[in-house]
């Protein structure tokens, strides 16, 4: 349902944009982003801070639970190298692009703000596939992988969007590793993307 909401949200957006190319809106579209993208961080500082039992896990595994995010972000980037070479574009910005391990709203929004609004929307389309992809393999990867290898394609949204479909698909095996997952993810998207981009 929610990835139906984006497409009808991006739709959306695309024809009004094509029918009223001069509304008064775009002159201040780059501040409600950028207010949007800062409030967007904030909470989820909030609900980091709130969330107890994430804390509680991270002092009961301890460094372990940091394997799992480490591993998806050497895998994520280096399948962002890989995609460079096949898609002869540069590295840094395959680098960029694959840096927003699935947050779509935040990575395109970032490039564009760089002035890299073609690499931002390539990252927000790229970004919505992987969640799309995340959403249909899960289950799967869970019953042929195991719970924690489940975790690895939600990327960053393992700590929302796609956190109740590991919870069902592994039997809440999961959930706290997922959630700390996505957070760190989450907290290393503003500091790759723009660190790849220079």
């Amino acid at each position: 349902m929610l990835t139906l909401q984006i497409l009808v949200a991006v739709t959306i957006g695309i024809v009004w944009g094509k029918l009223y190319p001069t509304a008064p809106i775009w002159q201040s579209a780059d501040s409600i982003t950028t207010f949007a993208l800062y409030a967007l961080l904030f909470l989820i500082g909030v609900e980091l801070s709130q969330n107890r039992q994430v804390w509680q896990e991270i002092k009961i595994h301890g460094w372990r639970l940091l394997l799992v995010p480490a591993g998806v972000v050497v895998g994520t980037l280096a399948g962002g190298a890989l995609a460079s070479l096949v898609l002869a574009m540069p590295t840094r910005d395959a680098l960029a692009v694959a840096a927003g391990f699935g947050w779509y709203s935040l990575t395109g929004v970032m490039l564009s703000q760089m002035g890299r609004v073609e690499l931002g929307a390539l990252a927000f389309i790229t970004n919505v596939l992987r969640e799309l992809f995340a959403i249909i393999c899960i289950p799967l990867v869970a019953h042929h992988l195991g719970s924690m290898v489940a975790i690895a394609p939600g990327g960053a949204t393992t700590m929302d969007t796609t956190l109740p479909l590991i919870a069902e698909a592994t039997q809440n095996e999961a959930t706290v590793a997922a959630f700390i997952n996505g957070a760190i993810l989450s907290a290393l998207v503003p500091i790759l993307v723009p660190l790849f981009i220079g």
